[in-house]
């Protein structure tokens, strides 16, 4: 329990180091979330700058809130959060929304097997990369973050019925692309 308690105190001194603005602590944070943060990022972008973009702008995000971070709750979580926010703000601003007639969605389901699986998760990563905005935001929020439909509805000022478009739309998309990749490849 004192290696608890020594756990605590020093992530309670870092977190203060943090508010205080001192730089080699913002910098250690940046350092150690970087590498967990940065795919986040890049599952909402088109490219990897426009990810450095988010992350930045979430790093800028993190630093200004840091004062409201809980010691002793998930460090990890918080700034997760922050940069699903960030990313969906992005979105926001980057995004032409198009809403699209659910009846027209059903037609594009299918039950072959999932290619996804077959994938690495840079493929994976890339291929998101090449959906549209719209749906790409919808399939993160809902597959990757757990999101209902009826609060990504809400977070992105649609309907429910096009958020599950979207998604089927995404899924369908997602899938093509990466068929193909796995066609050039030879596997």
């Amino acid at each position: 329990m004192d290696v608890t308690l020594d756990l605590q105190r020093s992530e309670e001194h870092f977190i203060q180091a943090c508010v205080r603005k001192e730089k080699w602590a913002q910098k250690k944070l940046y350092e150690d979330y970087y590498g967990t943060m940065m795919p986040l990022c890049m599952r909402y972008t088109n490219n990897r700058e426009d990810a450095l973009d988010v992350l930045h702008e979430g790093f800028i995000k993190v630093f200004k809130n840091v004062n409201k971070y809980k010691p002793g709750t998930s460090l990890n979580s918080w700034i997760k959060r922050i940069m699903v926010n960030t990313s969906i703000d992005y979105y926001r601003k980057m995004s032409r929304r198009r809403t699209e007639d659910l009846d027209t969605v059903y037609d594009a389901s299918t039950t072959e097997p999932d290619a996804i699986s077959e994938m690495s998760a840079q493929e994976i990563i890339d291929a998101l990369q090449l959906l549209t905005p719209a749906y790409r935001t919808v399939f993160n929020l809902y597959v990757i973050e757990g999101y209902p439909h009826k609060e990504i509805a809400s977070i992105l000022s649609i309907t429910e019925s096009t958020s599950r478009s979207n998604l089927v739309k995404a899924r369908t998309k997602l899938k093509k692309i990466l068929l193909a990749k796995s066609r050039i490849y030879g596997e």
